[in-house]
């Protein structure tokens, strides 16, 4: 069966005051969502999509990756979410908006009827660790928010095999659609510290197609996640996604097409959060010399302190460059390709500006992203031990800076030297750094 399409067009929304901060009283409870079982849902058949050496590049799709994976140990000591973000289109003003809507999920084994929350006072004097589905969704720029809805564990559905699925009342998500919507008052907000959320309310319904994936290799792979030998897994099936539908953000109506929406979808699970937390990437790119457009590119850069077990390495960050077919990629956990990296993050008083320098033996990237805070908001997660560290992670979705590729070449002067192969311009860029004490 198809998921069916519920019309926002016929929604009647207030009036809103852009300038105003209020967020505007909206009576969701006569929206009409379409009465789905997902649980019979048919998904479609997925053809693999064809790259240009996948075999030997990371631009290799693997939906394994994306299913869900609190199971063992982590069942009860881990997270695991999808991620996905995107930028829509103001339907009355053609203003830009970025937004995201991430799944989280938390100790499932602990949980049942309702959610549990690790920052409720009487559970962490009680030693009770969180539990629960959370669906998180935000945006960026101009009074940048982030609203929570929880769903207790009895009331989720999981799809057990590839291509992953899950649901809970009139949320969903999968690899190729997602809909659904969370209102916070503002009264609800106040009242709930432990939810960890600011008041607000989004309704979206969203086709999803993942172009580009970002595949790690080994490091995220079956022994390695079996053996949850690291305490932050990454996978991006799809550094560059094309979303497609509507949403309603705190009572304005936006459209999300694929040519603007500069989308993006990953996922994270383990054990807790890597610190310092280190996060870019973008699928609008210029090149600075031309201006011509690039139709076939992406970048993805994360990591900051991985640790394997109890130990951590400190430095590292994984990345990938997909330009027009051709890829870049500096690995750490594939050592035999001898990456060096070289990163500093400037946390200024009204800026983050990030600087990578990372090289192979035959490639090199220099990478400068900015992002001001006031565009920018503070993410919020607890921990599956129930702890709150990240108090200050900022997150962002409309940065901007340059990328630099090169490869190295024998020069006139019979020298293998630094040739530049690309200057590139970045914008619409995702970001994210936070740094928590120990």
């Amino acid at each position: 069966m198809e998921l069916p399409k519920f019309d926002l067009k016929n929604i009647e929304l207030p009036k809103v005051d852009l300038k105003k901060p209020e967020i505007p009283k909206i009576d969701l409870k006569n929206i009409e969502f379409p009465k789905v079982d997902f649980s019979s849902l048919e998904l479609p058949v997925h053809l693999p999509r064809k790259e240009e050496n996948a075999e030997q590049s990371f631009n290799h799709p693997d939906e394994a990756r994306d299913l869900f994976m609190l199971h063992g140990k982590l069942a009860e000591e881990g997270y695991d979410w999808w991620w996905n973000s995107f930028t829509g289109v103001n339907k009355e003003t053609g203003e830009e908006k970025s937004f995201y809507i991430e799944f989280f999920t938390i100790n499932p084994s602990l949980g049942g009827k309702d959610p549990i929350f690790g920052q409720d006072k009487d559970n962490q004097k009680n030693g009770i660790h969180p539990s629960y589905m959370m669906v998180n969704v935000g945006a960026w720029g101009e009074n940048a928010s982030q609203m929570h809805r929880f769903f207790g564990w009895d009331d989720v559905t999981i799809k057990a095999d590839a291509p992953f699925l899950i649901s809970a009342d009139n949320c969903f998500l999968s690899e190729t659609r997602t809909l659904g919507k969370v209102d916070v008052s503002q009264e609800d907000a106040e009242q709930h510290p432990e939810w960890l959320s600011d008041a607000g309310s989004m309704i979206w319904d969203l086709k999803i197609d993942k172009k580009i994936a970002f595949n790690v290799g080994h490091g995220a792979g079956k022994v390695m996640r079996e053996a949850d030998a690291f305490q932050m897994f990454w996978h991006a099936e799809g550094m560059k996604t094309e979303f497609s539908g509507e949403l309603i953000y705190n009572g304005t109506h936006y459209t999300v097409s694929p040519d603007t929406c500069y989308g993006y979808s990953d996922k994270n699970w383990g054990s807790d959060f890597t610190s310092p937390w280190i996060w870019l990437s973008s699928n609008d790119l210029v090149r600075k010399e031309t201006g011509e457009r690039l139709k076939d590119s992406a970048f993805d850069i994360g990591g900051g302190r991985p640790k394997v077990g109890p130990f951590a390495i400190e430095g590292k960050l994984l990345s990938a460059f997909w330009i027009e077919g051709k890829p870049y990629e500096f690995n750490f956990s594939k050592v035999w390709t001898l990456t060096k990296t070289k990163y500093r993050v400037k946390d200024h008083k009204k800026e983050i500006v990030w600087q990578i320098e990372q090289e192979t033996p035959t490639a090199k990237a220099l990478v400068e992203i900015k992002c001001p805070k006031d565009r920018m908001l503070k993410i919020r997660y607890e921990a599956p031990d129930g702890s709150f560290r990240h108090k200050n992670l900022w997150n962002g979705g409309e940065g901007t800076g340059s990328i630099k590729l090169y490869e190295k070449k024998i020069s006139l002067k019979n020298k293998w030297e630094w040739e530049l192969q690309d200057e590139l311009l970045t914008a619409h860029v995702g970001c994210e750094y936070g740094v928590y004490d120990e």
